[in-house]
């Protein structure tokens, strides 16, 4: 039975798909159903004789007042004369996914479900509720997104264990933010001023559930099963999408990564949420998103602009719980210099501590203990060496790609060149300016790729040695802007960059390096401001303690948290949705490979970011 006093409801349901889900549970249907204020309707349905029937006249439902006993509002179904043996496991099954019409987010008193067993149908009915632990998530966030496609988003972490301080923050992101991170992968997307999906507001829970998240869960609520911890978020796993307090996607398991989050999880395995670690809440309307329309076989919504900007802007909320939660899980496990990690890996202390233990005839529990613990903790600092050594791996691969890049550059622009050529004279002689124009801009294009090809080309040598070209850092700082100049433009961004011609003993290639990851990580957090002006300023001069080149990057962005200033540069480590968290850290790595040092620091008003070079000229 389906209550629901207000009487409000939205109909939903255009299809008959549900009659005939009912026509396949039994042969028998019993509807009745009262809206607030009016009288109370019985409806019986036959499905057998329906499908025998051949005349549509005697294709007969009965529906009639219902005098008995029915005094709120509501709806009760009953199927009989069911197909199949129903036993308790079914009953659970059914109760699992009848939940999921149950939002667990709040609660809501005027839609409850109540369901009776064919077993013991004079029994109390069974009331279809969320369990309690999803509830309380250790990990949360929610907020809103307005028509403007700003997302405004509060976070919560709520630790189930010892381990951990609660901690909350809010966050927001710009549509020109959504536009540059994770729209940006999406090759096929093409950016507008505003979003064409419309307002809406959303709610992300989410869990650890390996072995340690699952013990804690079964702790905190007294559960004895673990494997009924992930039942639990599996009845309700992914993101739900409600259409005016309606439950319309998934309808089915095999629906549940509609958004594609388990294949994007790969790239990042440990920081990616995949469906089964979160139950999450989409309420839109069909007001605002008229366009938002389920398919025929209510599996998905129909494919169109407003459904991919959808995506994309759900698929930027989670990355930012995701970097979010990371903040959190690593503030239980700290960061380590690589050098500490491979002293942890050392047996000496536990074999000292051992042989202490043994001289005092100790027990073979407490000689045993040491060892355990020596096993888990260099079990973790050989998981953390691995993961910090493939990002390290990055850097070592830039020589490999950039042969490729160049390789592949040059194979395509020279064929893209030869057909310009060809069609030089032809669209001289049609003298259609419009096809001129448009052919010349292309072969600027091309030239733009060769270019950058021969930039990167020393790179790429088997014998490339640092320090045999420079650089003049002004120039090179005008190329990068150059190349990011339709970004620039779209968020009217302030350059500022002097006039003087500065000569660093830096190979271009690399010199664009350092700047082109500055300069993009600077556009993507100016995305976001809207209360000054949006602004780049460079700063070169020469040191006189050293005689080397000191160049200064600030931005005028919402700065660097104080927290992050000693980490920025570790590898992984990013705030920003759809970053790898190696740009800054390549940066880094090349200005230390010329022997200097970048740092940072944040101001009042932006990013700061600060690095030196080696002149061509002696001091």
């Amino acid at each position: 039975m389906i209550t629901s006093p207000s009487g409000q409801r939205r109909v939903s349901g255009e299809k008959g798909l549900g009659r005939l889900s009912a026509a396949r549970l039994g042969d028998e249907f019993h509807m009745w159903t009262r809206s607030a204020g009016e009288a109370c309707w019985e409806v019986s349905a036959s499905w057998p004789s329906l499908a025998e029937s051949d005349d549509p006249a005697d294709s007969v439902v009965e529906l009639r007042p219902y005098a008995g006993d029915f005094s709120r509002s509501g709806t009760r179904i009953r199927v009989g004369k069911l197909k199949q043996r129903w036993g308790e496991a079914q009953i659970k099954e059914l109760q699992a996914k009848l939940s999921r019409l149950v939002s667990p987010f709040s609660q809501v008193d005027d839609f409850k479900i109540l369901l009776s067993a064919p077993s013991s149908p004079d029994a109390s009915p069974l009331p279809v509720q969320p369990v309690a632990f999803l509830s309380e998530p250790k990990y949360r966030v929610e907020g809103s997104v307005s028509p403007e496609g700003e997302i405004a988003a509060s976070y919560w972490f709520l630790p189930l264990s010892s381990i951990g301080e609660p901690r909350d923050s809010n966050y927001s992101m710009s549509w020109a933010q959504v536009c540059d991170g994770p729209m940006r992968r999406d090759k096929t997307a093409h950016y507008e001023a505003a979003p064409r999906c419309g307002p809406f507001t959303f709610e992300i829970r989410a869990w650890d559930i390996d072995p340690t998240g699952t013990s804690e869960i079964a702790t905190r609520f007294g559960l004895t099963k673990r494997r009924d911890i992930r039942d639990a978020i599996q009845s309700h796993n992914g993101i739900s999408v409600y259409r005016d307090g309606i439950l319309v996607l998934p309808k089915s398991d095999r629906a549940r990564d509609w958004l594609g989050l388990d294949l994007r999880r790969v790239s990042k395995v440990g920081l990616r949420l995949s469906t089964n670690q979160i139950v999450g809440r989409v309420s839109i309307s069909s007001d605002h998103n008229p366009n938002l329309r389920d398919t025929s076989d209510r599996e998905n919504l129909v494919a169109g602009p407003e459904l991919t900007d959808f995506g994309h802007i759900l698929r930027a909320i989670l990355e930012g719980l995701e970097i979010e939660r990371d903040r959190d899980r690593a503030g239980s496990r700290p960061e380590r210099p690589l050098g500490d990690l491979f002293d942890a890996l050392s047996a000496e202390p536990v074999v000292a501590e051992v042989r202490e233990l043994a001289q005092k005839r100790s027990t073979a529990e407490a000689i045993v203990a040491p060892v355990e613990r020596y096993a888990r903790e260099s079990a973790d600092a050989v998981t953390t060496i691995q993961k910090r050594l493939i990002h390290y791996s990055r850097l070592a691969t830039v020589g490999t790609i950039a042969e490729l890049l160049v390789h592949e550059i040059r194979n395509r622009t020279t064929s893209i060149g030869r057909f310009l050529t060809s069609m030089k004279d032809r669209l001289a002689r049609s003298r259609v300016q419009r096809l001129i124009d448009q052919r010349n801009r292309a072969e600027r294009a091309v030239e733009s790729l060769e270019t950058l090809s021969d930039r990167f080309l020393p790179l790429a040598s088997r014998s490339y040695r640092r320090g045999t070209r420079s650089s003049v850092v002004e120039e090179r700082i005008r190329e990068c802007l150059e190349l990011e100049k339709q970004r620039i433009r779209r968020l009217a961004v302030e350059c500022d960059v002097p006039s003087s011609q500065t000569v660093v003993a830096v190979d271009p290639g690399e010199m664009d390096a350092v700047l082109l990851n500055l300069i993009t990580n600077a556009l993507y957090w100016l995305g976001g401001v809207k209360d000054r002006r949006r602004r780049i300023a460079f700063e070169v001069e020469r040191r006189d303690a050293d005689g080397r080149i000191g160049v200064r990057v600030a931005d005028s962005g919402p700065g660097i948290e104080e927290e992050d200033l000693e980490r920025v540069f570790l590898p992984g480590v990013t705030r920003r949705p759809g970053g790898m968290g190696m740009g800054l850290t390549v940066a880094a790595e090349l200005v230390a490979a010329y022997g200097g040092q970048m740092s940072t620091a944040s101001t009042e008003r932006g990013a700061l970011f600060l690095f030196d070079l080696p002149s061509t000229e002696k001091s």
